[in-house]
């Protein structure tokens, strides 16, 4: 893509610059519309006020050691077709598309530290992260984090349980994710507990009709299933995470008109979350596959700008067209 020719955006601030120094354009997080921006995110973070930013969701990738990707096919019936679905029948394969994303890091604590310090700085003074992760990295990241927020910052490890996908038969199969919730300050953060979903109670005839029809707040453990592959929420991106997560994260740890920001954005589902919950978003990515999806995601949205950035440059606007160079 050629930067000359996209618009400057013009809803930013500038910072002071030396002579001859590139003037980055710098975030305004009370008053900026939704923006997604392409770029890497630690340069993008250096642009964000302190304390400005009420609450952070991150899910980073989770240092796998492999290329994560989905691909995306549509069966039509046909004779003469490739593969045979229900009661024998043959179903032509047609491939539609495919995202992925390299997760393989020779050292993920040196990649994901400057990250979590600069989220530190942003976050609010009455703010909360949420930081997913799996059981590869999560325990390493959680001395992590009790360095840099203070151990008594740490509020909560949440267990987001499901029961999808393959299991391996030589070990208990791993069917959850790890999502340590820290505070900036463990005196003052936000915590709406009459806004959160109920979910049901698991022996209602203990606890009398009314609590029964009324639900009870959820745990640190949430069963929900993963987006399932041919769901109405899907997206085909690798690792998207359900509304659902998304939703209750955000109605517990932020207020109406709040700023949620997602530097790990993938798919977009913290944007469509605080959209529809009447909190506002900034999100970042770097990989194309993610920019595409979330063009795709948010294309009925008003008032969404799309935002690039590269270190040493300005901010500049994305026209919809050579986002993937």
């Amino acid at each position: 893509m050629d930067d000359s020719s996209i618009p400057s955006e013009t809803n930013c601030s500038t910072h002071a610059a030396g002579d001859g120094d590139a003037v980055p354009r710098s975030f305004r997080p009370a008053t900026d519309p939704d923006t997604v921006c392409f770029g890497d995110n630690l340069d993008l973070l250096a642009l964000i006020p302190d304390g400005s930013v009420p609450l952070i969701y991150i899910d980073p990738p989770f240092n796998t050691g492999r290329t994560q990707s989905r691909t995306r096919l549509r069966t039509v019936r046909d004779p003469e077709g490739d593969r045979t679905g229900f009661q024998g029948r043959p179903y032509r394969t047609t491939r539609l598309s495919t995202q992925a994303y390299g997760d393989t890091f020779d050292d993920y604590l040196a990649f994901l530290e400057p990250r979590l310090r600069e989220a530190y700085r942003v976050l609010a003074a009455d703010g909360t992260l949420y930081l997913h992760l799996d059981y590869r990295e999560v325990h390493y990241a959680k001395v992590l984090l009790d360095g840099i927020f203070g151990r008594a910052s740490f509020l909560n490890e949440i267990i987001w349980a499901y029961d999808f996908g393959g299991r391996a038969r030589n070990r208990w199969p791993a069917k959850h994710d790890n999502i340590l919730v820290y505070v900036k300050s463990p005196h003052r953060y936000v915590f709406n507990t009459d806004e959160i979903d109920r979910v049901p109670y698991m022996a209602p005839g203990l606890v009398g009709p009314e609590k029964a029809a009324r639900g009870k707040l959820p745990t640190d453990t949430w069963w929900q299933t993963i987006v399932s592959t041919n769901g109405r929420e899907r997206t085909g991106y690798p690792t998207q995470k359900p509304l659902l997560i998304l939703r209750r994260i955000i109605q517990a740890s932020s207020n109406r008109g709040d700023l949620v920001l997602d530097f790990f954005a993938g798919s977009g589902t913290a944007g469509v979350a605080a959209r529809e919950l009447g909190r506002r978003f900034l999100l970042v990515d770097n990989n194309p596959d993610a920019l595409q999806v979330m063009r795709q995601r948010f294309a009925t949205y008003e008032d969404v700008r799309f935002v690039r950035y590269d270190r040493g440059t300005e901010l500049s606007e994305l026209d919809g067209e050579g986002d993937r160079s």
